[in-house]
Protein backbone atom coordinates (compact mmCIF):
# COMPACT_ATOMS: atom_id res chain seq x y z
CA UNK A 1 0.00 0.00 0.00
CA UNK A 2 2.80 2.37 0.64
CA UNK A 3 4.63 1.20 -2.44
CA UNK A 4 1.32 2.38 -4.35
CA UNK A 5 1.09 5.33 -2.43
CA UNK A 6 4.13 6.53 -3.34
CA UNK A 7 4.18 6.23 -6.96
CA UNK A 8 0.90 7.87 -7.37
CA UNK A 9 1.97 10.39 -5.43
CA UNK A 10 5.07 11.00 -7.64
CA UNK A 11 2.68 10.41 -10.72
CA UNK A 12 0.45 13.75 -9.20
CA UNK A 13 3.89 15.46 -8.98
CA UNK A 14 4.53 14.64 -12.34
CA UNK A 15 1.64 15.42 -13.80
CA UNK A 16 1.67 19.02 -12.37
CA UNK A 17 4.98 19.74 -13.60
CA UNK A 18 4.49 22.34 -15.94
CA UNK A 19 8.02 24.03 -17.79
CA UNK A 20 8.78 27.38 -19.10
CA UNK A 21 8.25 31.07 -17.21
CA UNK A 22 5.38 31.82 -15.21
CA UNK A 23 3.62 35.11 -16.37
CA UNK A 24 4.71 38.22 -14.08
CA UNK A 25 3.75 41.72 -14.78
CA UNK A 26 7.34 43.45 -15.74
CA UNK A 27 8.00 46.33 -13.54
CA UNK A 28 8.00 49.42 -14.75
CA UNK A 29 9.06 53.16 -14.19
CA UNK A 30 5.85 54.97 -13.73
CA UNK A 31 6.39 58.95 -12.70
CA UNK A 32 4.32 59.76 -9.49
CA UNK A 33 1.44 62.32 -11.49
CA UNK A 34 0.79 62.41 -14.76
CA UNK A 35 3.03 66.08 -16.16
CA UNK A 36 0.59 69.14 -16.11
CA UNK A 37 -1.97 67.61 -14.19
CA UNK A 38 -2.67 70.58 -10.92
CA UNK A 39 -3.56 68.02 -8.73
CA UNK A 40 -3.03 64.36 -8.20
CA UNK A 41 -6.74 62.45 -7.12
CA UNK A 42 -8.02 59.10 -7.08
CA UNK A 43 -10.79 60.27 -9.30
CA UNK A 44 -10.43 60.72 -12.67
CA UNK A 45 -12.05 61.25 -15.81
CA UNK A 46 -11.59 57.87 -17.59
CA UNK A 47 -13.60 56.61 -14.78
CA UNK A 48 -16.72 57.89 -15.95
CA UNK A 49 -19.34 56.68 -18.36
CA UNK A 50 -19.52 58.31 -21.93
CA UNK A 51 -23.14 59.09 -20.51
CA UNK A 52 -22.05 61.44 -17.84
CA UNK A 53 -19.64 63.33 -20.02
CA UNK A 54 -21.15 63.54 -22.78
CA UNK A 55 -24.74 65.02 -21.59
CA UNK A 56 -26.25 65.90 -25.13
CA UNK A 57 -28.98 63.68 -25.54
CA UNK A 58 -28.79 63.97 -29.19
CA UNK A 59 -24.86 62.78 -29.04
CA UNK A 60 -25.51 59.75 -26.42
CA UNK A 61 -28.17 58.74 -29.15
CA UNK A 62 -25.96 58.93 -31.96
CA UNK A 63 -22.99 57.27 -29.84
CA UNK A 64 -25.42 54.29 -28.60
CA UNK A 65 -26.09 53.54 -31.67
CA UNK A 66 -22.48 53.51 -33.13
CA UNK A 67 -21.58 51.29 -30.37
CA UNK A 68 -24.59 48.82 -31.89
CA UNK A 69 -24.00 48.91 -35.72
CA UNK A 70 -20.86 50.13 -35.89
CA UNK A 71 -18.67 47.38 -38.32
CA UNK A 72 -15.28 48.14 -36.61
CA UNK A 73 -17.35 47.23 -32.99
CA UNK A 74 -19.06 44.00 -34.69
CA UNK A 75 -15.38 43.05 -36.12
CA UNK A 76 -14.18 42.76 -32.92
CA UNK A 77 -16.75 41.08 -31.07
CA UNK A 78 -16.83 38.39 -34.12
CA UNK A 79 -12.63 37.92 -32.89
CA UNK A 80 -13.61 37.23 -29.26
CA UNK A 81 -16.24 34.50 -30.68
CA UNK A 82 -12.87 33.26 -32.62
CA UNK A 83 -10.50 33.46 -30.18
CA UNK A 84 -13.17 31.38 -27.85
CA UNK A 85 -12.76 28.77 -29.82
CA UNK A 86 -9.09 28.40 -30.01
CA UNK A 87 -9.45 28.31 -26.03
CA UNK A 88 -11.81 25.30 -26.39
CA UNK A 89 -9.55 24.03 -28.95
CA UNK A 90 -6.32 24.09 -27.03
CA UNK A 91 -7.35 22.80 -24.22
CA UNK A 92 -9.10 19.64 -25.52
CA UNK A 93 -5.32 18.56 -26.12
CA UNK A 94 -5.85 17.77 -22.53
CA UNK A 95 -8.44 15.32 -22.36
CA UNK A 96 -8.13 12.19 -23.76
CA UNK A 97 -10.11 11.53 -27.71
CA UNK A 98 -12.31 8.78 -27.88
CA UNK A 99 -13.32 8.22 -31.91
CA UNK A 100 -16.24 5.67 -33.16
CA UNK A 101 -15.59 3.61 -36.00
CA UNK A 102 -17.88 0.77 -38.23
CA UNK A 103 -16.70 -1.29 -41.43
CA UNK A 104 -18.18 -3.71 -43.16
CA UNK A 105 -15.89 -5.48 -45.31
CA UNK A 106 -16.81 -7.71 -48.16
CA UNK A 107 -14.84 -10.19 -50.04
CA UNK A 108 -15.37 -12.68 -52.80
CA UNK A 109 -12.58 -15.17 -54.41
CA UNK A 110 -12.45 -16.35 -57.92
CA UNK A 111 -11.05 -19.64 -59.67
CA UNK A 112 -9.10 -22.56 -57.28
CA UNK A 113 -9.54 -22.31 -53.64
CA UNK A 114 -7.74 -24.13 -51.06
CA UNK A 115 -9.89 -26.59 -48.63
CA UNK A 116 -12.49 -25.02 -46.18
CA UNK A 117 -11.83 -21.47 -47.82
CA UNK A 118 -15.15 -19.61 -48.62
CA UNK A 119 -16.10 -18.01 -51.58
CA UNK A 120 -17.31 -14.84 -50.60
CA UNK A 121 -17.52 -13.03 -46.53
CA UNK A 122 -19.37 -10.47 -45.07
CA UNK A 123 -17.33 -9.30 -41.83
CA UNK A 124 -19.59 -6.07 -39.77
CA UNK A 125 -17.09 -4.65 -37.18
CA UNK A 126 -17.90 -1.79 -34.91
CA UNK A 127 -15.69 -0.63 -32.64
CA UNK A 128 -13.85 2.69 -30.57
CA UNK A 129 -10.62 4.15 -30.12
CA UNK A 130 -8.61 5.74 -27.46
CA UNK A 131 -6.02 7.89 -27.75
CA UNK A 132 -4.69 10.15 -24.68
CA UNK A 133 -1.50 12.18 -24.27
CA UNK A 134 -0.35 12.43 -20.78
CA UNK A 135 0.85 16.33 -20.08
CA UNK A 136 3.81 15.31 -18.14
CA UNK A 137 5.37 19.01 -19.11
CA UNK A 138 2.71 21.26 -19.25
CA UNK A 139 2.77 21.68 -23.39
CA UNK A 140 -1.02 21.62 -23.62
CA UNK A 141 -1.69 23.35 -20.05
CA UNK A 142 0.92 26.30 -20.99
CA UNK A 143 -0.82 26.33 -24.65
CA UNK A 144 -4.10 26.67 -23.41
CA UNK A 145 -2.75 29.34 -21.43
CA UNK A 146 -1.69 31.30 -24.41
CA UNK A 147 -4.92 30.91 -25.93
CA UNK A 148 -6.74 32.70 -22.67
CA UNK A 149 -4.26 35.35 -23.35
CA UNK A 150 -5.03 35.66 -26.83
CA UNK A 151 -8.64 35.83 -26.16
CA UNK A 152 -8.56 38.41 -22.93
CA UNK A 153 -6.31 40.49 -25.51
CA UNK A 154 -9.36 40.29 -28.08
CA UNK A 155 -11.38 41.31 -25.55
CA UNK A 156 -9.53 44.35 -25.09
CA UNK A 157 -9.10 44.90 -28.09
CA UNK A 158 -12.75 45.52 -28.66
CA UNK A 159 -12.58 48.20 -25.96
CA UNK A 160 -10.17 49.94 -27.25
CA UNK A 161 -12.36 50.26 -30.46
CA UNK A 162 -15.06 51.25 -28.20
CA UNK A 163 -13.22 53.86 -26.34
CA UNK A 164 -12.24 54.34 -30.04
CA UNK A 165 -15.38 55.21 -31.63
CA UNK A 166 -17.09 57.05 -28.71
CA UNK A 167 -14.49 59.14 -28.84
CA UNK A 168 -14.59 59.64 -32.56
CA UNK A 169 -18.48 59.87 -32.46
CA UNK A 170 -18.30 62.82 -30.09
CA UNK A 171 -15.11 64.37 -32.00
CA UNK A 172 -17.41 64.52 -35.01
CA UNK A 173 -20.07 65.76 -33.34
CA UNK A 174 -18.72 68.81 -31.77
CA UNK A 175 -16.96 69.70 -35.54
CA UNK A 176 -20.21 69.53 -36.64
CA UNK A 177 -22.24 72.07 -34.18
CA UNK A 178 -19.45 74.06 -34.51
CA UNK A 179 -19.35 74.32 -38.22
CA UNK A 180 -23.10 75.18 -37.63
CA UNK A 181 -22.45 78.09 -35.52
CA UNK A 182 -19.86 79.10 -38.20
CA UNK A 183 -22.59 78.60 -40.88
CA UNK A 184 -25.31 81.29 -38.86
CA UNK A 185 -22.58 83.63 -38.33
CA UNK A 186 -21.43 83.68 -42.07
CA UNK A 187 -25.36 84.01 -43.18
CA UNK A 188 -26.04 86.73 -40.51
CA UNK A 189 -22.52 88.34 -41.98
CA UNK A 190 -23.83 87.97 -45.36
CA UNK A 191 -27.00 89.60 -45.08
CA UNK A 192 -25.44 92.93 -42.63
CA UNK A 193 -22.76 93.55 -45.08
CA UNK A 194 -25.47 93.43 -48.02
CA UNK A 195 -27.28 95.94 -46.34
CA UNK A 196 -24.31 97.60 -46.04
CA UNK A 197 -23.40 97.25 -49.67
CA UNK A 198 -27.13 98.91 -50.39
CA UNK A 199 -26.47 101.88 -48.28
CA UNK A 200 -23.13 102.74 -49.93
CA UNK A 201 -24.88 101.96 -53.03
CA UNK A 202 -27.34 104.81 -52.18
CA UNK A 203 -24.37 107.27 -50.76
CA UNK A 204 -22.44 107.20 -54.01
CA UNK A 205 -25.36 107.78 -55.98
CA UNK A 206 -26.10 110.88 -54.00
CA UNK A 207 -22.46 111.34 -54.61
CA UNK A 208 -21.38 111.00 -50.69
CA UNK A 209 -19.66 108.36 -51.16
CA UNK A 210 -17.06 106.89 -53.52
CA UNK A 211 -17.07 104.27 -56.49
CA UNK A 212 -14.01 102.63 -54.21
CA UNK A 213 -16.44 102.68 -51.17
CA UNK A 214 -18.82 100.24 -53.07
CA UNK A 215 -16.08 98.39 -54.28
CA UNK A 216 -14.75 97.25 -50.84
CA UNK A 217 -18.17 96.71 -49.67
CA UNK A 218 -18.53 94.31 -52.39
CA UNK A 219 -15.28 92.52 -51.31
CA UNK A 220 -16.78 92.41 -47.51
CA UNK A 221 -20.01 90.77 -49.56
CA UNK A 222 -17.74 88.29 -51.02
CA UNK A 223 -15.27 87.32 -48.54
CA UNK A 224 -18.67 86.30 -46.33
CA UNK A 225 -20.47 84.84 -49.37
CA UNK A 226 -17.60 82.28 -50.31
CA UNK A 227 -17.12 80.78 -46.61
CA UNK A 228 -21.24 80.04 -46.77
CA UNK A 229 -20.81 77.44 -49.58
CA UNK A 230 -17.31 75.93 -47.91
CA UNK A 231 -18.75 75.78 -44.79
CA UNK A 232 -22.30 74.15 -45.88
CA UNK A 233 -19.67 71.54 -48.18
CA UNK A 234 -17.72 70.77 -44.79
CA UNK A 235 -21.17 70.66 -42.88
CA UNK A 236 -22.11 67.65 -45.32
CA UNK A 237 -19.07 65.66 -45.51
CA UNK A 238 -19.41 65.95 -41.64
CA UNK A 239 -21.92 64.35 -41.33
CA UNK A 240 -21.08 61.84 -43.84
CA UNK A 241 -18.38 60.58 -41.52
CA UNK A 242 -20.44 60.75 -38.53
CA UNK A 243 -23.50 58.17 -40.42
CA UNK A 244 -20.05 56.21 -41.40
CA UNK A 245 -19.06 55.57 -37.62
CA UNK A 246 -22.80 54.86 -37.07
CA UNK A 247 -23.07 51.89 -39.26
CA UNK A 248 -25.09 53.41 -42.49
CA UNK A 249 -25.33 54.96 -45.16
CA UNK A 250 -24.64 59.53 -45.56
CA UNK A 251 -27.34 61.20 -44.92
CA UNK A 252 -28.13 64.12 -42.32
CA UNK A 253 -27.16 64.20 -38.94
CA UNK A 254 -30.02 65.05 -35.82
CA UNK A 255 -28.47 68.00 -33.68
CA UNK A 256 -28.67 68.82 -30.01
CA UNK A 257 -26.96 71.44 -27.60
CA UNK A 258 -25.42 74.72 -28.94
CA UNK A 259 -21.56 74.21 -28.96
CA UNK A 260 -21.38 76.33 -25.57
CA UNK A 261 -23.99 73.72 -24.12
CA UNK A 262 -22.17 70.74 -24.35
CA UNK A 263 -19.55 69.94 -21.31
CA UNK A 264 -19.22 72.72 -19.00
CA UNK A 265 -16.34 71.40 -16.63
CA UNK A 266 -13.81 73.94 -14.74
CA UNK A 267 -11.08 71.41 -13.87
CA UNK A 268 -10.82 67.48 -15.26
CA UNK A 269 -9.35 64.78 -12.98
CA UNK A 270 -6.49 62.67 -14.29
CA UNK A 271 -6.52 60.10 -11.35
CA UNK A 272 -3.45 58.48 -10.49
CA UNK A 273 -0.86 57.00 -13.35
CA UNK A 274 -1.10 53.57 -11.81
CA UNK A 275 -4.73 53.48 -12.41
CA UNK A 276 -4.38 53.74 -15.95
CA UNK A 277 -2.68 50.43 -16.44
CA UNK A 278 -5.60 49.20 -15.63
CA UNK A 279 -8.39 51.26 -17.51
CA UNK A 280 -6.74 51.66 -20.58
CA UNK A 281 -7.64 49.09 -23.17
CA UNK A 282 -4.70 49.35 -25.75
CA UNK A 283 -2.03 48.93 -21.99
CA UNK A 284 -4.22 45.64 -21.04
CA UNK A 285 -4.49 44.27 -24.57
CA UNK A 286 -0.65 44.78 -25.19
CA UNK A 287 -0.09 42.96 -21.15
CA UNK A 288 -2.00 40.58 -22.11
CA UNK A 289 -0.10 39.54 -25.49
CA UNK A 290 3.01 39.37 -23.32
CA UNK A 291 1.47 36.88 -21.35
CA UNK A 292 0.38 34.78 -24.25
CA UNK A 293 3.75 34.95 -26.00
CA UNK A 294 5.39 33.81 -22.46
CA UNK A 295 3.39 30.95 -21.83
CA UNK A 296 4.34 29.73 -25.52
CA UNK A 297 7.91 29.72 -24.02
CA UNK A 298 6.89 26.82 -21.94
CA UNK A 299 4.86 25.09 -25.40
CA UNK A 300 8.17 25.28 -27.07
CA UNK A 301 10.50 23.94 -24.49
CA UNK A 302 8.41 20.73 -23.65
CA UNK A 303 9.48 19.54 -26.80
CA UNK A 304 12.59 18.65 -24.91
CA UNK A 305 11.15 16.18 -22.98
CA UNK A 306 9.50 12.55 -23.52
CA UNK A 307 6.10 12.20 -24.73
CA UNK A 308 3.54 9.46 -23.06
CA UNK A 309 1.00 8.22 -25.34
CA UNK A 310 -1.74 6.11 -24.05
CA UNK A 311 -3.50 3.73 -26.91
CA UNK A 312 -6.55 1.57 -26.92
CA UNK A 313 -9.25 -0.09 -29.19
CA UNK A 314 -11.92 -1.99 -29.16
CA UNK A 315 -14.16 -3.70 -31.23
CA UNK A 316 -17.44 -6.28 -31.53
CA UNK A 317 -18.42 -7.80 -34.99
CA UNK A 318 -19.38 -11.03 -37.09
CA UNK A 319 -18.10 -12.97 -40.08
CA UNK A 320 -20.71 -14.46 -42.52
CA UNK A 321 -19.34 -16.76 -45.21
CA UNK A 322 -20.96 -18.48 -48.18
CA UNK A 323 -20.31 -21.28 -48.55
CA UNK A 324 -17.93 -22.63 -45.73
CA UNK A 325 -17.72 -25.75 -46.97
CA UNK A 326 -19.49 -28.42 -49.09
CA UNK A 327 -21.49 -31.46 -48.31
CA UNK A 328 -21.12 -35.03 -49.42
CA UNK A 329 -24.26 -34.35 -52.16
CA UNK A 330 -21.77 -30.93 -53.42
CA UNK A 331 -24.48 -28.35 -51.92
CA UNK A 332 -23.14 -25.17 -50.50
CA UNK A 333 -23.41 -24.44 -46.90
CA UNK A 334 -24.00 -20.90 -45.61
CA UNK A 335 -22.26 -20.28 -42.20
CA UNK A 336 -22.53 -17.77 -39.35
CA UNK A 337 -19.16 -16.91 -37.27
CA UNK A 338 -19.34 -14.44 -34.44
CA UNK A 339 -19.76 -12.99 -32.50
CA UNK A 340 -16.30 -11.30 -32.91
CA UNK A 341 -14.68 -9.07 -30.52
CA UNK A 342 -11.20 -7.48 -29.28
CA UNK A 343 -9.66 -4.92 -27.01
CA UNK A 344 -6.34 -3.43 -26.53
CA UNK A 345 -4.53 -0.72 -24.59
CA UNK A 346 -1.11 0.21 -23.98
CA UNK A 347 1.52 3.62 -23.37
CA UNK A 348 4.10 4.30 -26.09
CA UNK A 349 6.81 6.65 -25.44
CA UNK A 350 8.14 9.01 -27.73
CA UNK A 351 12.26 10.51 -27.14
CA UNK A 352 13.24 13.58 -29.12
CA UNK A 353 17.26 12.12 -30.05
CA UNK A 354 18.50 14.44 -33.31
CA UNK A 355 15.84 17.26 -35.25
CA UNK A 356 18.85 19.45 -36.83
CA UNK A 357 18.48 21.86 -33.88
CA UNK A 358 14.18 22.68 -34.55
CA UNK A 359 13.48 22.52 -30.63
CA UNK A 360 16.18 24.74 -29.96
CA UNK A 361 15.47 27.15 -33.01
CA UNK A 362 11.35 26.70 -31.70
CA UNK A 363 12.33 27.80 -27.62
CA UNK A 364 14.11 30.57 -29.28
CA UNK A 365 11.90 31.87 -31.40
CA UNK A 366 9.09 31.61 -28.60
CA UNK A 367 11.53 33.93 -26.32
CA UNK A 368 12.57 36.34 -28.82
CA UNK A 369 8.40 37.01 -29.52
CA UNK A 370 8.26 37.50 -26.00
CA UNK A 371 11.41 39.53 -25.69
CA UNK A 372 9.17 41.20 -28.65
CA UNK A 373 6.26 41.77 -26.80
CA UNK A 374 7.43 42.68 -23.46
CA UNK A 375 9.10 45.94 -25.56
CA UNK A 376 5.63 46.56 -27.09
CA UNK A 377 4.30 46.49 -23.85
CA UNK A 378 6.60 49.20 -22.17
CA UNK A 379 6.27 51.32 -25.39
CA UNK A 380 2.58 51.05 -25.02
CA UNK A 381 3.13 52.46 -21.51
CA UNK A 382 4.83 55.58 -22.34
CA UNK A 383 2.94 56.12 -25.25
CA UNK A 384 -0.42 56.40 -22.47
CA UNK A 385 1.43 58.50 -20.18
CA UNK A 386 2.09 60.77 -23.03
CA UNK A 387 -0.95 60.76 -24.73
CA UNK A 388 -2.68 61.83 -20.88
CA UNK A 389 0.34 64.73 -20.45
CA UNK A 390 -0.43 66.12 -24.00
CA UNK A 391 -4.43 66.06 -23.61
CA UNK A 392 -3.87 67.98 -20.17
CA UNK A 393 -1.58 70.37 -21.78
CA UNK A 394 -3.60 70.80 -24.85
CA UNK A 395 -7.11 71.24 -22.41
CA UNK A 396 -5.37 73.66 -19.89
CA UNK A 397 -3.89 75.95 -22.94
CA UNK A 398 -6.65 75.28 -25.21
CA UNK A 399 -9.01 77.22 -22.21
CA UNK A 400 -6.40 79.99 -21.95
CA UNK A 401 -6.13 80.63 -25.57
CA UNK A 402 -10.46 80.47 -25.56
CA UNK A 403 -10.63 83.30 -22.98
CA UNK A 404 -8.42 85.45 -24.69
CA UNK A 405 -10.32 85.13 -28.02
CA UNK A 406 -13.31 85.93 -26.26
CA UNK A 407 -11.73 89.04 -25.12
CA UNK A 408 -10.23 90.25 -28.70
CA UNK A 409 -13.86 89.26 -30.04
CA UNK A 410 -15.71 91.48 -27.71
CA UNK A 411 -13.11 94.67 -28.96
CA UNK A 412 -13.42 93.36 -32.40
CA UNK A 413 -17.25 94.12 -32.53
CA UNK A 414 -16.64 97.53 -30.47
CA UNK A 415 -13.73 98.28 -33.09
CA UNK A 416 -16.02 97.77 -36.12
CA UNK A 417 -19.00 99.80 -34.11
CA UNK A 418 -16.93 102.73 -34.27
CA UNK A 419 -15.44 102.10 -37.65
CA UNK A 420 -19.41 102.76 -38.83
CA UNK A 421 -19.95 104.93 -36.48
CA UNK A 422 -17.02 107.36 -37.81
CA UNK A 423 -17.74 106.51 -41.22
CA UNK A 424 -21.36 107.71 -41.10
CA UNK A 425 -19.90 110.65 -39.78
CA UNK A 426 -17.60 111.23 -42.08
CA UNK A 427 -14.44 110.85 -40.01
CA UNK A 428 -13.03 108.00 -41.79
CA UNK A 429 -12.57 106.03 -44.97
CA UNK A 430 -15.13 102.67 -45.50
CA UNK A 431 -10.79 101.62 -45.37
CA UNK A 432 -11.34 101.48 -41.65
CA UNK A 433 -14.56 99.72 -42.07
CA UNK A 434 -12.88 97.35 -44.33
CA UNK A 435 -10.43 96.61 -41.97
CA UNK A 436 -12.63 96.41 -38.93
CA UNK A 437 -15.13 94.38 -40.40
CA UNK A 438 -12.81 91.55 -41.50
CA UNK A 439 -10.99 91.17 -38.46
CA UNK A 440 -14.60 90.93 -36.81
CA UNK A 441 -15.49 87.80 -39.04
CA UNK A 442 -12.13 86.42 -38.36
CA UNK A 443 -12.62 86.53 -34.48
CA UNK A 444 -16.27 85.57 -34.34
CA UNK A 445 -14.99 82.43 -36.56
CA UNK A 446 -11.87 81.99 -34.23
CA UNK A 447 -13.79 81.76 -31.02
CA UNK A 448 -16.13 79.08 -32.46
CA UNK A 449 -12.96 77.32 -33.50
CA UNK A 450 -11.14 77.80 -29.90
CA UNK A 451 -14.55 76.73 -28.29
CA UNK A 452 -14.63 74.14 -30.40
CA UNK A 453 -10.81 72.87 -29.42
CA UNK A 454 -11.53 72.95 -25.83
CA UNK A 455 -14.11 70.27 -26.20
CA UNK A 456 -11.85 67.90 -28.68
CA UNK A 457 -8.97 68.43 -26.08
CA UNK A 458 -11.65 67.13 -23.05
CA UNK A 459 -12.64 64.38 -25.69
CA UNK A 460 -8.88 63.50 -26.46
CA UNK A 461 -8.08 63.47 -22.48
CA UNK A 462 -11.20 61.55 -21.91
CA UNK A 463 -9.92 58.55 -24.44
CA UNK A 464 -6.29 58.93 -23.30
CA UNK A 465 -7.08 57.82 -19.56
CA UNK A 466 -8.84 55.22 -20.72
CA UNK A 467 -12.61 56.08 -20.65
CA UNK A 468 -15.59 55.55 -23.26
CA UNK A 469 -15.56 51.32 -23.31
CA UNK A 470 -17.90 51.30 -19.85
CA UNK A 471 -21.60 50.35 -21.22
Amino acid sequence: MRRRAALAAAALVIAGCTVGPDYKRPALDMPKDFRGAATTTPESLGDLSWRNVFPDQTLQSLILTALVQNYDVRVAATRILDARAAVTVARSFQFPTVDGRAEAIYSSTAGDRPALTPRESFTPIGGLDFLFEIDLWGRFRRGTEAARGDLFATEENRRFVVTTLVSDVASAYFQLRALDEQLAISRSTLVSRRDSLRLINLRQSGGVASLIDVRQAEILVATAAQTVPDTERQIEQTENVISILLGRNPDAVPRGRPLGEQIAVPAIPAGVPSALLERRADVRQAEEQLAAATARIGVAKADYFPRVLIAGSAAAGGIYTHPAQTNADNTDVRKWFGPLGFFSVGPSVTVPIFNMGRVAAGVNSAEARAETALLQYRQVVLGAFRDVADAIVEFRKRGEARVEQEAFTVAARDTARLANIRYRGGVASYLEVLDSERQLFDAELGLIATRRDELLAVVRLYKALGGGWQL
